[in-house]
């Protein structure tokens, strides 16, 4: 193997981990600086090799650094929109050429906030609301009661992986704790930490890890660069009645346990499609979805208070499962089902996009119709016009719901397991089945459930 730039190709001590492993399989590493291939008995090409991944790592810092200390600048000095979703509230505009001439020549653009005219009211009434006194999962049910869309329900081209059926009490947060809706831009909230995979064995690298910065270490722009949604006195009285932040003030400690789940993170609950948490109860693993202690209630989403799945019933039928699919007679084609069913997104159909149109243009409508009729309008034609728009919107809403339905149907092939306390049954086909396992809930007395779904490919 030749490398033919060393000091781009082993970074810090890439190298003593991964030569080792050549030496073994007899591959031979041919690098110009050292004059051809390297010995592993000979110190020097070691010192050689240890420089360049020195040499990369300093160049990877300085780069770093560099851009860091730019990025910076832009947001405090010219207040420069860097990027990433717009908040809530708002949407991205174009302010005109890049100030790179190499860089507007390719066609960029510079962009900026601007108020979403149909979410911006809403920031401001949450903002309102809790400075009145109200909760966050008061004000997350009033908006859901009211039928305004959650951040990702608005959103959903940027938010395919969420349900957006209700307010949640974190998203209230996040709206509250953004400081952008005062007009400024604010850059450096987050930063990147690389942490040891292992600590008992370092050769295995880092992982980069997202972690809140203190607000003393946030970058404000000098001066308001967009149209503000609140007062920068309505957001500090804001921030004086919220709780601080736990993680604000340090590391948070990580979650440990000593209890084994073997199915963590891969059961999801089949009314709100979230993961389930594991959870020790009357000493027996179970795993449950509180999905109504975060979000408000919604009447497209009937959920229990809590749903649970003892895991102790599910293991032994996914064992036999594993076994069955897995079996020399039917491992060609569980491959193959394995293979057709990574499939891509698909996109947005303007049909879905039109329906999405027409839900921001009613409430827009709704909202000036009311307006009208405080103003003094013939209370019976506005009445009229305030049905027509809400009629548009529940069909349109029909049709969003429908689609995402159908977006989560389980495909064609389709098998199912039935579970209860007293008995339990597999089917007897022998079509390999997904791994996924969709938890339908019908509770029936304590912490039992029904009904357990294998879907397939």
């Amino acid at each position: 193997m030749v490398i033919g730039e060393p000091q781009r190709t082993f970074y810090g001590n890439q190298f003593g981990n991964t030569f080792p492993l050549f030496v073994h399989f007899g591959v031979p590493l041919w690098v110009p600086e050292v004059g051809g291939a390297i010995d592993p008995d000979n110190e020097a090409h070691d010192l050689v090799m240890s420089v360049f991944g020195g040499m990369s790592k300093g160049e990877r810092n300085r780069i770093k650094i560099r851009v860091r200390t730019a990025m910076a600048s832009q947001a405090q000095i010219e207040g420069r929109y860097l990027g990433g979703r717009p908040p809530y509230g708002y949407r991205i505009a174009e302010a005109g050429p890049h100030p790179n001439p190499a860089k507007a020549a390719d066609g960029k653009r510079l962009h900026r906030l601007e108020p979403d005219p149909v979410t911006a009211p809403v920031v401001v009434r949450i903002f309102t609301e809790y400075l009145r006194g109200k909760g966050l999962y008061a004000i997350a049910e009033g908006l859901t009661r009211d039928g305004i869309l959650c951040p990702s329900a608005h959103d959903r081209a940027r938010n395919p992986h969420r349900d957006g059926h209700a307010w949640s009490k974190s998203a209230v947060r996040a709206i509250l704790r953004n400081p952008r809706y005062t007009g400024h831009e604010v850059w450096n909230k987050q930063r990147k930490d690389e942490v040891l995979l292992d600590i008992d064995d370092v050769t295995l690298g880092h992982r980069t890890k997202l972690t809140w910065n203190t607000p003393e270490k946030w970058i404000w722009s000098a001066q308001p660069v967009h149209e503000p949604l609140i007062s920068a006195e309505t957001f500090t009285r804001a921030q004086a009645t919220m709780p601080s932040r736990r993680s604000a003030g340090g590391e948070r400690s990580p979650r440990t346990t000593t209890r084994a789940y073997p199915l963590r993170g891969r059961l999801r609950c089949g009314i709100c499609r979230r993961k389930m948490q594991g959870n020790y109860n009357n000493g027996e693993p179970y795993h449950r979805c509180r999905y109504p202690s975060e979000y408000a209630k919604s009447e497209a989403l009937n959920h229990p208070l809590t749903v649970y799945a003892r895991q102790n019933a599910i293991l032994p039928l996914l064992d036999g499962w594993i076994a069955r699919v897995f079996a020399p007679g039917h491992l060609s084609r569980t491959l193959r089902a394995m293979r057709d069913s990574q499939r891509q997104e698909s996109a947005p159909t303007p049909a879905l996009e039109a329906a999405r149109r027409v839900i921001a243009d009613s409430k827009q409508r709704i909202t000036q119709y009311r307006a009208a009729l405080d103003a003094g309008a013939d209370p019976t034609l506005v009445a009229g016009w305030i049905t027509e728009a809400q009629t548009e919107q529940t069909a349109a809403r029909q049709q969003l719901a429908t689609a995402s339905r159908t977006k989560q149907e389980v495909p064609p092939m389709t098998k199912s397991a039935t579970w209860s306390r007293r008995s339990a049954t597999w089917p007897t086909d022998s079509k390999p089945l997904t791994p996924t396992a969709r938890l339908r809930s019908t509770p029936t007395s304590g912490l039992s459930w029904s009904t357990t779904q294998i879907s397939g490919l």
